[in-house]
């Protein structure tokens, strides 16, 4: 098969032959991740989304200690948001949590006597924070759904053993992952073929970069968001004239910083007093 083969040249069996590898493999080498223990859709939600551009290894005890205290929907949207940040501390994209709580809070007051996620694309895709990849997951992990999710390692799997090209479109590998699935294994499949990604055929194995390249994170605009929340969490409100001096920046630098969290609703203006949303 040529790089530019296209997915309509996959043949039936070396479909089966590239299951059977990935599944056998991970049927020895597959990790063992705390929320692969629960079919709770909530649970898998707050799985993906602290997953998002985030490495796993930063993930597990932030996971565990986030479900301890925030088991349901209904204890996330009931909480404040400062316990929420608090708890969120250390993973960073703070917009994040955020969105859980606001999906939380979305999914109480449609449905407060008993509270849950809806089952389908579209409805998951109308809560907030929840786009076509997350919605996907969730149904996938939760439900074992024949949905087909593509993530940074399932992107770097296919391209890789499928000889397809690097720059295929976001649409064009979609379809080839649909190909691939095994009808009736989309859980286990999607968990074997993430793992193969990270353990086996890494950026740096195969060299097939990500589509997108996170910028150097210390003194930059998202240092300093991350920096302005944690002085908030620790003490809401502060004074506004107070924060140049301590995030040592000016303050027109100040005032855009708190501009985008305002956006993102992690904090508001009273006054002139900062405080968390």
């Amino acid at each position: 098969m040529s790089r530019s083969s296209s997915s309509t040249t996959l043949s039936p069996a070396g479909v089966e032959r590239l299951q059977r590898r990935i599944l056998e493999w991970y049927a020895t080498n597959g990790r063992d991740l705390p929320w692969r223990h629960t079919d709770d859709p909530f649970a898998i939600l707050v799985a993906e989304v602290m997953l998002q551009q985030t490495q796993v290894a930063r993930v597990i005890a932030r996971y565990q200690a986030f479900m301890l205290r925030f088991p349901t929907l209904g204890a996330l949207a009931q909480a404040p948001l400062a316990e929420v940040l608090a708890v969120w501390a250390g993973l960073g994209y703070n917009n994040r949590a955020v969105r859980l709580r606001s999906c939380a809070r979305a999914v109480t007051a449609d449905r407060p006597d008993a509270p849950r996620l809806p089952g389908t694309l579209a409805e998951l895709e109308a809560l907030p924070g929840i786009g076509p990849y997350t919605a996907r997951a969730v149904l996938i992990f939760a439900h074992d759904a024949d949905l087909a999710a593509v993530d940074a390692n399932v992107r770097r799997v296919l391209t890789h053993e499928l000889r397809l090209p690097a720059d295929l479109t976001p649409a064009a590998l979609q379809v080839v992952a649909e190909r691939v699935l095994p009808a009736g294994r989309s859980r286990t499949w999607h968990n074997a073929v993430m793992d193969y990604g990270a353990l086996v055929l890494t950026a740096r194995a195969t060299g097939i970069a990500p589509r997108t390249k996170q910028s150097a994170f210390v003194r930059s605009r998202r240092w300093y968001r991350a920096r302005l929340v944690r002085l908030l969490v620790e003490q809401s409100p502060r004074a506004l004239a107070a924060l140049p001096e301590l995030l040592n920046l000016p303050p027109e630098d100040v005032d855009e910083i708190i501009s985008l969290l305002e956006g993102d609703g992690l904090l508001r203006l009273v006054g002139e007093l900062v405080e968390l949303a």
